[in-house]
Order: structure tokens, then C-alpha cells, then sequence
């Protein structure tokens, strides 16, 4: 029987909807029964198999969920045990182990450090210098994906585990490590659904993981 999913999605703020619809659709093309959990906050974590954290203001998000204390102790224990998370934009400067701006250096904001990259804010401009590019990413295959970029950080350091998976103008836009998928663009408005189609199949090994544990 297909096992049953729960993804979380944080909808502190950002494109929740969005990526609700992405990862709808990633269920129905492989054909998994799943649900949402729309989480405010992270009371839920042991009910699900996966997480997106979306784009949005990294430091707003980062200060609301670090709030909640213990909890963020126990997001970053799932996560080294192999809980799927996927990060966009804001929600890959919150995995990231250090964050930094061009214009005004050390960001100094609360992080998850559970990604062993750093970080540079706003690489590509602001909000008015907004952008998209098609872009190779073979980790998803030989059709290209339309990266969308909203004041996109850019990967400036990446740790021994860490693999490249997408690249623009030489700076590096999406990595993954292990079980983490980070992305500098924003895939949930691409009408293209494979990073969440990627992320449901890690969940599904997961949960194969937790019901041998």
C-alpha cells in the first residue's frame, strides 16, 4: 500500500500557496497519497516527512521561528537524522551555517546551520532588479528549469559534503546535502514541479526509514 505522506510547509510568510500546488502536483504525477500540514509554528514536526521552508524575508522568518526555543533543537535533530527539507530563497539563507550582505557584511540573524554553505543576501540585486533564466541543472534532468530569482542570495562557500547542483554567471544558485535541497530562485514559480517532485521521493525513503526505526 502507498504509504500516506505529510509534508510540512512553514507559513510563517511567503509563497505558501504556491508551493502547496507544486508539491499537489508532484503527488499526483508519482501517484502517492499525501497531505499538508500548513505550519505556523513547529509543533508538528513529528507528524511529518518532509519540510519547505519558502522565500520570503529570511530575517522576519528567522526571528519568529527562533521563538519557539526547544523546538528549534528538535527541527535540527530531524533534520540531521534525515528529515527532507527544501529550501528556497529566504528559506536557504535560514538552513545555511552563515549569512552575510555585501553592503553591510555579518547579517547577525538567527540561522538553522544544518547546511554547510555561507551565504551572500541579495547577490543579484533588489526587488526592482528581478529576473529569470533557464538554467541546466542535470540533477533534474536534460530539460532545462526556469530559475526565477526575487533579491536571490548566491552560494558563496560550500562545505566537503555539499554537491552542486545549478550554477548562474559562475555563482552558485542550488546545492544539496543529503537529505537538504537548497535553491537561491524560487522553483514553486516555475510551473515546473521537479525539485518538489524530488524532495516527495526522498520523503517516501524516509518514511520507509521511520516505520524499520
Amino acid at each position: 500500500m502507498t504509504p500516506i505522506l505529510r509534508v510540512g510547509i512553514l507559513s510563517i510568510q511567503g509563497d505558501i500557496e504556491e508551493n502547496s500546488n507544486a508539491i499537489k502536483e508532484s503527488f499526483e504525477e508519482l501517484e502517492i497519497e499525501g497531505t499538508i500540514i500548513y505550519m505556523k509554528d513547529l509543533c508538528d514536526l513529528d507528524e511529518i516527512d518532509g519540510l519547505i521552508i519558502p522565500g520570503g524575508e529570511s530575517t522576519v522568518i528567522g526571528m519568529l521561528l527562533f521563538l519557539q526555543g526547544v523546538q528549534i533543537d528538535l527541527l535540527r535533530k530531524k533534520i540531521h537524522d534525515g528529515l527532507p527539507i527544501l529550501g528556497t530563497c529566504a528559506g536557504l539563507i535560514m538552513l545555511s551555517n552563515r549569512a552575510y550582505d555585501k553592503t553591510i557584511g555579518e547579517t547577525r540573524q538567527e540561522l538553522l546551520k544544518v547546511l554547510d554553505v555561507t551565504i551572500e543576501r541579495n547577490a543579484f540585486g533588489r526587488q526592482h532588479e528581478s529576473f529569470e533564466s533557464e538554467l541546466d541543472i542535470p540533477y533534474l534532468g536534460e530539460r532545462r528549469f526556469n530559475g526565477v530569482f526575487i533579491r536571490g542570495p548566491a552560494i558563496t562557500e560550500i562545505g566537503n559534503n555539499v554537491e552542486i547542483i545549478a550554477e548562474y554567471n559562475n555563482k552558485i544558485v542550488a546545492v544539496r546535502q543529503n537529505n537538504i535541497l537548497g535553491t537561491s530562485f524560487h522553483p514553486e514559480l516555475a510551473n515546473d514541479n521537479r525539485f518538489h517532485t524530488n524532495l516527495t521521493k526522498l520523503m517516501v525513503e524516509y518514511n520507509k526509514y521511520k516505520k524499520r526505526t
